[in-house]
C-alpha cells in the first residue's frame, strides 16, 4: 500500500511537471517525430544483412542466411585494405580535424578588434554552407593539370618542372582529403567552443592576471580547463564515429569512384558499402557492411564513455 502511494505520488509529480512545461513538450514533439521517422523506422532495414534479399520476393519471402554476408565481408580480398584506409583516415581526422576548431576558437577569443574578429569568423564559417559538389569543384579547379592555381604557382617558383595531376597521385590523396575537410568545417566547428569560452567567468581571468599570468598562461590555466567538459563530450562523440571516415567528400574527390587510380587509398567502408550495395545491387551484402561498421562504432562509443566516466571527466551517460 505504501509502495503504491509512493508510485502514485511520483506519477502525479511527473504529470504535473509535464503539464507545467507543456509549451516545451509541444516544441520538442516535432523533433521526436522527425527522429522516429528518419532514424528509427529505417532501422528495420538492417535485417537485410541476415537475408539473401530478393527485390521480387520482398522482405517477407527472402530466405534468412544468418551471418553469411558478415563472413563474406571478413573473407573479402579487399577487406583489410578498406579497414586500413578507414582507420588511417579516421585517425587523421581525429588528430587534425578535432583539435583544429578548438585552436581556432582560442585564437578568435584573443582578437580584441571586434570588426576584424567578425570578418575572420565569417570567412571561416562560409565553406560549411557549401555542398560537397561545389567544394569538390573548387578543389578540382585549384589542383587542375591545365591552368590549376597550385601547378602554376609551383612552376613559377621552380618547385616542379611540369604540371601534376594531384588528385590521381595516391601519396597525396589523404593530405588533400584532410585539408579540404579542414577548410570546410573548421570555422563552423569552432562555434560550440566559442560559446563555451563565452561562458567562462571573467573573474577567473582577473584573478589570473593579478597573479601575473600572461595571456598565454591564462589560456592554459583558465580557458582550456573551463571548456574541458565540452571538449570531453565532443571527443567521446568523435570516438563513437571513428569508422566514419567520410563518404560525400571521398566520392567527390574521386569523381564518384571513376578515378580508380587512388582506390587503394580512397576506398573506405562507407564508399565500399555504397558501391557494392547499390552499384552491384547486392543489398544484403551492402547492409552487412554498414551494420559491421555501426556495431564497432557503438562499441567504441560505450568504451570511450566508460573511460571518460572512470577518469572523472564529463560523459554522455
Amino acid at each position: 500500500m505504501v509502495k503504491t502511494s509512493f508510485k502514485q505520488r511520483i506519477q502525479k509529480k511527473g504529470r504535473h511537471r509535464i503539464l507545467r512545461h507543456w509549451e516545451l513538450q509541444v516544441m520538442v514533439l516535432p523533433s521526436i517525430v522527425f527522429i522516429l521517422i528518419m532514424s528509427y523506422i529505417p532501422m528495420w532495414g538492417v535485417l537485410f544483412a541476415f537475408q539473401d534479399y530478393d527485390i521480387f520476393a520482398g522482405f517477407l519471402h527472402s530466405p534468412w542466411v544468418g551471418l553469411k554476408h558478415v563472413r563474406a565481408l571478413l573473407d573479402a580480398p579487399v577487406f583489410w585494405d578498406i579497414m586500413r584506409n578507414t582507420v588511417v583516415i579516421s585517425f587523421l581526422r581525429l588528430l587534425i580535424l578535432f583539435p583544429a576548431p578548438i585552436i581556432l576558437a582560442l585564437m578568435l577569443n584573443e582578437i580584441r578588434k571586434q570588426s576584424f574578429k567578425r570578418v575572420v569568423q565569417t570567412i571561416t564559417y562560409l565553406p560549411h554552407f557549401l555542398s560537397w559538389v561545389i567544394i569538390g569543384g573548387f578543389v578540382a579547379s585549384f589542383l587542375a593539370v591545365d591552368n590549376g592555381t597550385l601547378n602554376i604557382t609551383l612552376m613559377k617558383l621552380n618547385l616542379i618542372q611540369e604540371p601534376m595531376n594531384w588528385l590521381s597521385i595516391s601519396n597525396y590523396f589523404w593530405t588533400i582529403l584532410i585539408s579540404t575537410n579542414l577548410w570546410k568545417e573548421v570555422g563552423f566547428g569552432s562555434i560550440v567552443y566559442l560559446a563555451a569560452i563565452a561562458g567562462v567567468d571573467p573573474h577567473l581571468y582577473e584573478a589570473a592576471s593579478v597573479d601575473g599570468a600572461s595571456r598565454t598562461k591564462q589560456i592554459f590555466l583558465v580557458t582550456i580547463p573551463c571548456i574541458s567538459p565540452v571538449i570531453s563530450v565532443f571527443l567521446i562523440l568523435q570516438l563513437g564515429r571513428i569508422l566514419d571516415a567520410g563518404f560525400e567528400d571521398i566520392l567527390v574527390l574521386t569523381n564518384n569512384g571513376i578515378n580508380s587510380i587512388v582506390n587503394n587509398v580512397a576506398e573506405v567502408i562507407d564508399t565500399y558499402a555504397y558501391k557494392i550495395g547499390l552499384g552491384d545491387q547486392r543489398y544484403s551484402y551492402g547492409a552487412a557492411v554498414g551494420l559491421f561498421k555501426s556495431v564497432i562504432n557503438v562499441f567504441l562509443l560505450f568504451a570511450a564513455n566508460g573511460v571518460a566516466r572512470r577518469l572523472g571527466r564529463s560523459s554522455l551517460f
